[in-house]
């Protein structure tokens, strides 16, 4: 394995998909750290790169205030 790259269990993988309106999704901020970068610049880079993600629909939710 390349030097810096970290390896995640399958378990550890499975329990960061969520099932949201019954679709299977990964939310960017758990997907991000697989990939060793922020979530900001995996944004970024999905903005950027489009078009390699035709079958994999990307929304985002607005940013909720925390309950009080």
């Amino acid at each position: 394995m390349p030097k810096g790259l970290v390896s995640y269990s399958d378990e550890f993988v499975m329990s960061r998909i969520h099932v949201i309106r019954g679709q299977r999704v990964m939310l960017d901020r758990d997907l991000a750290p697989l990939f060793g970068v922020e979530v900001k610049r995996l944004k970024e880079q999905v903005r950027r790169n489009i078009e390699r993600f035709p079958e994999v629909p990307c929304s985002t939710c607005p940013q909720r205030s925390p309950r009080t």
